[in-house]
């Protein structure tokens, strides 16, 4: 029998085992002994299927040991090229640097540099002694973090809010911030993109509208600086709250959010608690922690406020402060003019009452800052000193107004456009004036008795662009509530009182408004009240700042409680007053007429782009005139000069 039989070609030795040996030869069979033995054909072609199927399978494992070892391969040298290209090892290694005697004659001590790598031991030893190291940051975060959640869910917290933690809270923020404070200059200076915020009043619901829409990621993630133009306390029933926060945010970013002060940041203002009652910052303090901790907390926060800065410069073209502008105190063509004076307001400055140590000159130029209100039309034309600019403010007691003149001088001097200020309240939340040279900001919508419509704004500065953000009438948030509300049903009457004290709840019955807004005319207010109160509650509790004593001999430039809240028109404080109901139409600001020719040149980049209104029916200003011509300076300019810094060519008011 032939292997054609079969159907295969058949080699020479097939198989070979330790007893026998089958070859292809005829299909015999050679036994171990050399017996030639034959076999079948059916056992020939068992045996050659088995031998076939164990081939195949060797072959298949074969085939993929060698695409195993192939990517291998490939992965290894990957991994050897990336590290040929410059791929950094984790071996670590460290650079010292010793003294050396050098081996000349002279033997001279040289420095000599070192890198060597690290044992495993060194490593472990240095990062153990890194974790031993205390964290610095760990109870700064903690604080800010506790303020942070209390801002974000105040209804959460209202345990907090009337706890001793809080207290001193505000006592660490208020430490930690006033060395922050004060090394910065009287007048700061910041680049664009910038947000101006005016007053606030202790109102944590526009403050929060602020952050639901401006920073809603955080401060820490929102491009730009943020500029606080003071007024951060007094009228609002959050004002512990409000200050919290602030300061809070300053400790966090020192380089991002810049608080400057206002008016009510002096002690002769914030502890007005026979004018101001509940809403005053120093009823607040002592109502909510207890006389001695509540005056110890109102006195710290005001040696916080002691510290703020008075202005600040953006872009070295927009003047923000919270009042105005201060008459010079030196020679107008000084380098540095009237900056240069704030510069040199003392770092520490009580203003009213002032301290010992400061000079009344720079006390008017802070008091200036804090105080002044831009002249109206009538004062424009009558008490406004023609020459100078500067004139009574209507407020009484000593404070200024500034006029055209003024204006156009401050900016021509410091080469600046624009002047940005809050202390005055309008219900559209900004406002301008004095040939749309000056911006008023106010950031709360209440307490200010601008009716139910009043909105709250500020103005983002962006390079060339300036942009208004009000917030609207409609808006609402998800903690303060009003007394009515179905949400109150299942608090009893002792939390929702605490609410009421805390701000989260308003509105209240006719009786209860009626008896906390009563107050007396401010002619007929007795000044020996305030002096008598103040003694009191110094002989009850240890000043802070030891070094710094207050100058009772000496009057401040200006004597708050001879002051009325704003100017005659404003009625900041008669609670009961409602634009609805008073018949003065809503307002709205028609920026069409700014021109920025001289921001233009100054920048050689494109044009300012004003705020385009849809409703441009009706606008207003800060002194509320309803005709005004446009601003034709001329005769206040001197020959030399053919350009105003920021003239407005063409701004009509109907």
């Amino acid at each position: 029998m032939t292997m054609a039989n079969f159907g295969h070609s058949m080699p020479d030795e097939i198989i070979e085992s330790p007893r026998k040996r089958i070859r292809g030869k005829n299909g015999n069979r050679e036994s171990s002994n050399g017996t030639i033995v034959a076999i079948t054909d059916k056992q020939t072609k068992s045996l050659l299927r088995e031998r076939d199927s164990k081939i195949a399978v060797l072959e298949k494992e074969v085939i993929g040991l060698k695409n195993k070892i192939a990517s291998l391969s490939k992965e290894q040298a990957m991994i050897m090229g990336g590290q040929r290209k410059g791929k950094k090892g984790l071996t670590p290694y460290g650079n010292t640097v010793r003294v050396s005697v050098s081996k000349c004659s002279s033997k001279r001590r040289q420095l000599l540099a070192e890198r060597a790598r690290m044992g495993r031991n060194a490593s472990i030893s240095t990062q153990a002694i890194l974790n031993s190291l205390p964290d610095e940051h760990s109870p700064k975060e903690a604080l800010i973090n506790r303020i942070q959640d209390m801002f974000r869910s105040p209804n959460e917290h209202v345990g907090y809010l009337k706890s001793e933690q809080f207290a001193k809270d505000l006592l660490k923020l208020n430490k930690k911030v006033k060395s922050i404070l004060e090394d910065e200059p009287r007048c700061v200076f910041l680049q664009s993109p910038a947000y101006v915020f005016g007053d606030i009043h202790g109102n944590l619901e526009d403050l929060h509208f602020f952050s639901d829409n401006v920073w809603n990621l955080g401060m820490a993630l929102t491009a730009g600086n943020f500029v606080f133009l003071g007024d951060y306390v007094d009228r609002g029933m959050s004002c512990l709250e409000v200050v919290a926060y602030l300061l809070a945010m300053k400790l966090m970013l020192p380089q991002k959010v810049f608080l400057l002060r206002g008016n009510h940041e002096t002690r002769d203002v914030n502890g007005w608690e026979e004018h101001y009652g509940a809403r005053s910052f120093i009823y607040q303090c002592r109502e909510r922690f207890g006389d001695e901790l509540g005056y110890k907390v109102w006195e710290m926060t005001n040696s916080t406020f002691d510290r703020m800065p008075l202005a600040a410069v953006i872009d070295q073209d927009i003047f923000c402060v919270h009042g105005g502008i201060p008459r010079p105190i030196s020679d107008s063509s000084v380098e540095g003019g009237r900056i240069k004076d704030i510069l040199n307001v003392n770092r520490v400055a009580g203003i009213n009452p002032p301290y010992e140590h400061e000079d009344e000159d720079y006390q008017q130029v802070a008091s200036d800052c804090i105080w002044s209100d831009p002249a109206s039309e009538h004062q424009e034309n009558s008490t406004v000193d023609r020459q100078t600019g500067y004139g009574d403010s209507l407020r009484g007691g000593g404070a200024i107004c500034f006029g055209h003149k003024a204006v156009t001088n401050f900016l021509q001097q410091q080469g600046f456009s624009y002047i940005m200020r809050a202390h005055e309240a309008h219900a559209e939340g900004v406002a301008v004036s004095k040939g749309a040279r000056v911006f008023t900001v106010f950031s709360t919508s209440k307490d200010h008795n601008q009716g139910n419509n009043a909105m709250a704004g500020c103005i983002l500065i962006d390079f060339e662009k300036m942009q208004v953000i009000n917030r609207s009438p409609a808006y609402r948030n998800q903690y303060v509530h009003r007394r009515d509300s179905v949400s109150l049903a299942m608090l009893s009457e002792s939390e929702i009182a605490e609410r009421v004290k805390l701000g989260l709840i308003e509105g209240s019955t006719a009786e209860e408004e009626e008896e906390e807004f009563e107050e007396e005319e401010w002619e007929e207010f007795d000044e020996d009240d305030v002096n008598t109160s103040r003694e009191e509650m110094d002989s009850s509790s240890v000043e802070e700042d030891e070094e710094y004593v207050f100058d009772d001999r000496r009057k401040s430039s200006v004597e708050p409680s001879r002051t009325t809240a704003s100017p005659p028109g404003s009625t900041h404080d008669s609670h009961e007053f409602d634009v609805e109901t008073s018949g003065m139409p809503a307002k709205r600001i028609d920026f069409s007429g700014l021109d920025s020719m001289s921001r233009r040149k100054k920048r050689d980049k494109k044009a300012f782009s004003p705020i385009n209104e849809e409703d441009e029916d009706e606008v207003s200003t800060v002194n509320g005139d309803e005709d005004i011509e446009p601003f034709d300076d001329s005769e206040n300019t001197e020959p030399a000069s053919s350009t105003m810094s920021p003239a407005m060519k063409k701004f009509s008011l109907r």
